[in-house]
This record gives C-alpha cells, structure tokens and sequence, in this order.
C-alpha cells in the first residue's frame, strides 16, 4: 500500500496520495502547493487516476488545477459540495494560499460509492457538519476523515453550511461505529484511531 502525506499551504492541509504498491494512486486534498505536489509524484514514478476532495473549502481545493492539469485525471467531490468547488470564497484567503481556482467536479459522489484504486477500493462515507458534502473515505486499513474528525478535534462549523448537530451526527453514527483500531487520518494534523477519539476527544 501507497499512503504518503504532504501537508501543503499557510493552513497546512494533509494532502494524501493513496494507492496500491503497483503506483496507482488517488491524489486526495491537494490544497495548494501543485508544482510540489506533482514534484513529489513524478519523483516516485506514480500514476494518479483522480483527485478526491473530502470537502470543498478553498484550503483542500487550490491545486485541483495544477494536478488535473498535469495528468488530465478527473475530480471527485460530493454532489451536496460541488456548487462551492467553483464559487468564489474568500478573497484573502484566495491570495494568502495561492494557487488557481478549481475546474468544476467531473464524478458527483454519494453515499455507499465505490472508488477503485488498483487492488483497493476507497467507500465513501457521507459526513455533513463541516460542509454540507463533506465525505469520509473508508478503506480496509484506515479511513480519510477529512475535516470531519480530527486528533483530539473536531471540524469547525461556523462557516456557511455548517452544522454543529449534523456534524455531531456524522462523528457518532458513521465514524465512531466503525473498529477502534482503525487508523484515521484527518485533514489537518496527526492521525489517530476510532478508538482513542472515542475515549478521549474532548469534543466527544
């Protein structure tokens, strides 16, 4: 298995490249930094077949262009986030990460899907609260929490979409359910298990 992790941009975001040993890999939150992202690829010889965004926020989202661009690879996001991938958000934030502007979703995804990668296969679990189509992405050896779950946190909900009750709701009924050795590995900071957010995030 292929699971490296390059935290990118001024909010340093966990940028993921996900794959089987073959090469194959999904480029998951490349959220600004492109050329290095790419560098970073290339460097290793992988082959990425798309670009998954756990959610929609400007922080995950501002090197869609350079990495699509680079490999003519598709973008995945949740059907209930894809008005907010090509919407303007916030102008200082814009200028402070850099990067480009998304291009627009080509995969709509919901709950239950499936998305191959190699010999693995990546569930998309749908976790509102943070954004409205904020998704997890469960595979057999850990799951992509996104912004959803964190160590020790939890995603903010102040923003607009946010709901800290859904939010609440998505932690409780479709990531804390699942074995409490399975490893999570969140948007932002150090990953962790279910089971030690269960005993000890104090959101929780």
């Amino acid at each position: 298995m292929i699971l490296e992790k390059l935290v990118v941009g001024p909010l340093e975001v966990n940028c993921y490249i996900f794959g089987d040993e073959n090469g194959e890999v999904v480029v998951i939150d490349p959220g600004a930094e492109g050329e290095r992202i790419i560098a970073f690829i290339e460097e290793r010889g992988y082959r990425p077949r798309c670009i998954i965004n756990t959610h929609c926020h400007i922080d995950h989202i501002r090197a869609n262009a350079d990495v699509k661009g680079k490999y003519n690879i598709p973008i995945l996001v949740h059907k209930e986030d894809a008005p907010i991938l090509t919407s303007p958000q916030d102008a200082e934030l814009e200028e402070m990460i850099g990067g480009k502007p998304s291009p627009p979703a080509d995969r709509l995804l919901s709950e239950g899907d499936e998305i191959k990668v190699g010999s693995f296969t990546l569930r998309v679990i749908h976790t509102p609260g943070h954004t409205p189509g904020g998704i997890s992405l469960l595979f057999d050896d850990g799951v992509f929490t996104g912004d959803t779950l964190f160590a020790g946190g939890v995603g903010r909900t102040d923003l607009p979409g946010g709901s800290w009750d859904t939010l609440v709701s998505s932690i409780r009924e479709k990531l804390l359910v699942l074995p409490d050795s399975l490893p999570i590995y969140p948007g932002h900071g150090p990953s962790s298990t279910i089971g030690e957010e269960k005993r000890y995030n104090p959101f929780l």
